[in-house]
């Protein structure tokens, strides 16, 4: 079982101060304990891809994070820039003011960049940011991703207030059926809370903790 968990694990270090020394060590860590991913900001995506060179582990960044309040042309950008310089899977922030104004269009509009740009050399992952929306917001933003093309949902960025719920994850699961992955993200310590939101439905868990959470023990604040 912990084999399967840390494949599902996206261990993230998404820290502004976070060093050289700190991504290096978060790459050693997934190769020892075979995590899917590394989740960097994009100015460490080519360090965590020259050291993650020849394992599966894959390198994951972030697009517009943590507003998501730039242009769909600058996450575009964004996306072309990490696939460059090795990244595999990018989880971008919907523009979350545009979707509580009504503007759906412009949403769908702001993943379909990101997903473009990626053209099938990364996957990606849509950051709705449930702790800002209600239900129904949560629901259309689900469905604005399956529509533009989108690989996963993601709960959180971990840096609004809130993280990844039981409830929002299922209701995530329930709005985008079986096609597309779920990524609970934002306050997974422990390995109980991960296996919790597996049952519930998601797919992929983002956090700090995959260590703690592979060995048993509690982590730090999970994002």
């Amino acid at each position: 079982m912990t084999a399967d968990i840390a494949k599902m694990i996206d261990h993230t270090l998404l820290k502004p101060e976070a060093t050289e020394e700190q991504i290096i060590q978060l790459c050693q860590e997934a190769k020892q304990y075979g995590f899917a991913s590394v989740c960097v900001n994009p100015a460490w995506v080519k360090t965590a891809a020259q050291e993650l060179s020849g394992t599966d582990v894959r390198v994951c960044t972030v697009i517009g994070f943590p507003l998501g309040a730039t242009t769909p042309e600058t996450k575009a950008f964004e996306t072309n820039n990490a696939i460059e310089n090795g990244a595999r899977e990018v989880d971008m922030v919907i523009n979350i003011g545009a979707l509580k104004s009504g503007a759906d269009e412009l949403v769908e509009r702001d993943i379909r960049a990101v997903v473009e740009a990626a053209d099938g050399k990364a996957l990606v992952k849509v950051i709705i940011e449930t702790a800002l929306l209600t239900d129904d917001e949560k629901v259309r933003a689900c469905q604005l991703a399956v529509k533009a093309g989108a690989d996963y949902v993601k709960t959180s960025t971990g840096f609004s207030g809130g993280g990844a719920t039981v409830e929002d994850v299922v209701l995530m699961r329930r709005t985008v059926g079986d096609k597309v992955g779920v990524k609970a993200s934002g306050g997974v310590r422990d390995r109980k809370t991960a296996e919790t939101m597996m049952e519930a439905g998601a797919t992929r868990i983002g956090t700090s903790s995959g260590v703690a959470i592979v060995s048993g023990r509690t982590g730090g604040n999970g994002y």
